[in-house]
């Protein structure tokens, strides 16, 4: 079964069509790029597969469970518990210091873990930083401490706008590094929004938006992988 089916998405803000027809599935263990220009819609299409967002049509199973006909309650309790999202903006909580952010989705769980906490700032290179205040930290800090945030509870979908548009190569590379162990260890399926080269070339398939609707990327010559999961 797909971690993530989406089928007939339609959204638009007033008379303006911002993507209609999109059909996609996700697959336990791929990785997969999504590309296009800027304003082809990608972050919204993440906030409406995330049910952030309202759809004009379609429906989006979540782990089996349909998004769109649930309230905001049940929404919100199935986003908790099986989904992780990199924003672009990051949203971190300013309030609160680097380890409470990372761990906010543990303690929501009632399942807090300073270990795994401490596991997850050390995998994205902030070990020693826990206390500090979101005021104390670069932007590609900030990026990386939501990139821990949305991994820690071990998502089995993870949906990422951009997450490595902030970092250095250094700190990219190890960010896709432990995107690919979170789906492949852990069996989860990524939807990485994208413009990096580097990035694109690590994933199982790279899907463009654009006003075609969604398709395989014509610039990406492989295979698709033999899955279940596709786009139609």
């Amino acid at each position: 079964m797909a971690l993530l089916e989406a089928t007939g998405l339609r959204k638009s803000y007033g008379q303006s069509v911002i993507f209609e027809g999109i059909d996609l599935q996700l697959a336990a263990g791929e990785l997969v790029a999504l590309l296009g220009e800027s304003g082809s819609g990608k972050s919204t299409l993440l906030n409406c597969l995330a049910g952030l967002d309202t759809l004009d049509a379609g429906r989006v199973l979540l782990a089996g469970a349909d998004l769109t006909v649930m309230n905001d309650s049940q929404r919100a309790l199935l986003r908790r518990a099986q989904l992780g999202f990199v924003f672009q903006a990051f949203h971190v909580l300013p309030h609160l210091n680097v380890a409470d952010n990372v761990g906010l989705p543990l303690l929501l769980l009632r399942r807090p873990d300073p270990a795994r906490v401490a596991e997850m700032l050390a995998a994205v290179g902030l070990e020693g930083l826990g206390q500090r205040l979101p005021r104390q930290l670069s932007g590609g800090q900030l990026q990386r401490v939501a990139i821990a945030r949305a991994l820690v509870h071990k998502p089995a979908l993870v949906l990422a706008d951009e997450p490595t548009g902030n970092l250095d190569a250094r700190h990219a590379g190890a960010v896709l590094d432990l995107l690919l162990a979170q789906v492949r260890q852990q069996g989860s399926a990524c939807l990485l929004v994208t413009h990096s080269e580097r990035a694109a070339e690590r994933a199982d398939r790279c899907l463009k938006l654009d006003d075609q609707g969604l398709n395989l990327d014509p610039a990406d010559d492989r295979s698709p992988p033999p899955r279940s999961s596709h786009v139609y």
